[in-house]
């Protein structure tokens, strides 16, 4: 796999919630680290993402923001 993206961080997903439309996949970095992203339910089917499966987490984003109380 070939990507432009600088942030491509490898895992194994943890949890798979499935709704009407989106999924939310819960992916284990590892030393107890997680990251959560949301994709459609057709890239969950059609990428084979299930529990245990070896993934890549691609982050692409132009902004980061950060908030406190």
């Amino acid at each position: 796999m070939k990507i432009s993206a600088r942030n491509s961080i490898k895992g194994k997903v943890k949890n798979v919630v499935i709704g009407q439309v989106s999924a939310e996949v819960t992916i284990d970095l590892g030393n107890g680290k997680e990251i959560v992203s949301v994709i459609t339910k057709n890239s969950v089917e059609n990428l084979g993402i299930k529990v245990g499966k070896e993934v890549y987490a691609v982050i692409k984003a132009s902004s980061v923001m950060i908030a406190t109380d």
